[in-house]
Parts: C-alpha cells; sequence; structure tokens
C-alpha cells in the first residue's frame, strides 16, 4: 500500500505545471467534451505508466540490489532538480484542425506521446523498481495523473491559480530528495 500511496502523491505533485497538465487545459479548451479528453487521459496514462512500471520491475532482475540502490539514489537525486525547471507546452501540440481520431483518440495519442520520457513516466520507473509493486505503483501513477489532470479539464485555468507552481515544485523536489537520500540510507 505504500508504493501506491508514494506513487500516487508524487505524481500528483509533479505533475503540478507539467506539459501533459497544459495539454489537458488546451484540449478542454479546444473541444469542451471532458469525458472523452479524461478517459483519453486515463487510457493514454494506464498503457503509458504500465509499460514504465514493467521496465522498472524488469530492472529489478538484472541489477543487484546494491547497484539498484545507487542508481535509485542517484535517479531520484536528479528528479528532485528536474522538478525545479517548469514544463512548457510546444505550440505546435494542438493545432487547431478537426482531430483525426476524435476527442478521446486525439486526447490519448497527445497524452501518450507527451509521457514518453516525461517526468512522470520515469518516475514511474524508478518507482517499480524501489518498491517492486508493478500493480500498485502503476495503479498510484494513473491515479496522481488523474487527480492532477481530471480537474484541468473540469475547471480549466482556475485549477492552476489555487496553489503557486513554485511552490508544488519544490515541495516535490524535496520529496524526490528524500525518497533519494531513503535509497542511500534504507537497505532493503
Amino acid at each position: 500500500m505504500q508504493a501506491f500511496l508514494v506513487s500516487t502523491g508524487i505524481v500528483a505533485l509533479a505533475e503540478m505545471g507539467d506539459k501533459t497538465q497544459l495539454l489537458a487545459l488546451v484540449l478542454a479548451a479546444r473541444f469542451r467534451k471532458p469525458w472523452p479528453i479524461v478517459l483519453g487521459i486515463l487510457v493514454a496514462t494506464l498503457a503509458n505508466h504500465a509499460m514504465a512500471g514493467a521496465l522498472g520491475a524488469w530492472i529489478t532482475t538484472v541489477i543487484s540490489p546494491q547497484t539498484l540502490r545507487w542508481i535509485l539514489a542517484a535517479s531520484f537525486m536528479a528528479m528532485a532538480f528536474w522538478m525545479l525547471i517548469p514544463d512548457k507546452l510546444a505550440e505546435d501540440a494542438v493545432d487547431g484542425k478537426l482531430p483525426r481520431f476524435g476527442v478521446f483518440g486525439t486526447t490519448a495519442l497527445l497524452f501518450f506521446l507527451a509521457e514518453m520520457g516525461d517526468k512522470t513516466q520515469i518516475a514511474t520507473v524508478m518507482l517499480a523498481a524501489r518498491y517492486d509493486a508493478w500493480a500498485w505503483v502503476v495503479s498510484g501513477t494513473t491515479l496522481g495523473m488523474m487527480l492532477a489532470n481530471a480537474p484541468v479539464v473540469w475547471l480549466g485555468a482556475r485549477i492552476t491559480r489555487l496553489v503557486p507552481l513554485r511552490v508544488v515544485h519544490i515541495v516535490s523536489a524535496l520529496i524526490f530528495a528524500g525518497l533519494g537520500l531513503a535509497a542511500l540510507l534504507i537497505k532493503a
């Protein structure tokens, strides 16, 4: 259960101000159909994070526990620094044309691609390797993604004004740094 709760919290915080949250805002403003957008986000996130979690679980089978501790510690510390760099949405992400794959398909495709190599995907790999609980990590990271993005679809720009993004990024960075230290200090 710890893997689920930590994964949910980390991803929900990490998503604040992330490019996928900005993408959710753009899609909501463009299409004004929240349900297909939210379902597209869910499907894309499940697919993306399931693959990332599987990679994290596989890594534990080919790397020794001691080496994995050092890699995880360094990775979590790197994520802490990365959290301090705000994301921007590419200008050409949604170009104003009618969606070729419908609102759901367009959302799922754009979110899946936007998550490739993103902070939350990398965090999912690391969390799955750390906790050795693939299903709990993927469930948690997916829930975290939905907690951060679904309200944006329904509430739009108002939600992003409630909490200063800089504060969220600093708190997220501190959590990742704490996980990095824990990976070094706590032997599995």
